[in-house]
């Protein structure tokens, strides 16, 4: 039953890559393949506790994945890195976030509205860090 989530996350980036306007299938397979990916490294890394740690890895993992698939199908990774990361936005986070700020109320708008931040942030950074790391490495070469 474990492997359910991951199934829900394949399908909603699957709806994703429709939004997107993804139009080989294998594409849309692949980039699926990674958001589920991504929601199983996230249900994994659960011993790290916080949820931006979480996202922060499988943001890694994710972007790591992206990067591999854009050099060997000669695409551009943001494909496969924005539909990746898409089960790992903290939607919910900031729809409470701006509920409580809208029902003024500030201490909980805080709390939620920081570990949303913190989640969102984490996602920002590992996804630059993979990739600068890969653009450092490719620079080299050339």
């Amino acid at each position: 039953m474990r492997f359910l989530p991951c199934l829900y996350a394949f399908l909603g980036c699957v709806s994703f890559c429709f939004i997107f306007q993804v139009r080989k299938p294998l594409f849309i397979f692949l980039c699926s393949a990674i958001g589920a990916v991504s929601w199983g490294v996230y249900l994994l890394a659960e011993p790290l506790g916080s949820d931006a740690v979480r996202c922060f890895v499988a943001t890694l993992v994710v972007s790591a994945l992206a990067e591999l698939l854009a050099r060997l199908l000669k695409a551009p990774a943001t494909i496969f890195l924005v539909i990746g990361i898409i089960p790992l936005v903290p939607g919910g986070g900031l729809y409470y976030t701006m509920d409580y700020l809208i029902n003024q109320n500030f201490p909980m708008f805080s709390q939620v509205g920081l570990r949303t931040a913190a989640t969102a942030g984490a996602i920002a950074v590992g996804a630059s860090m993979v990739t600068s790391i890969v653009r450092m490495l490719t620079w080299r070469k050339k």
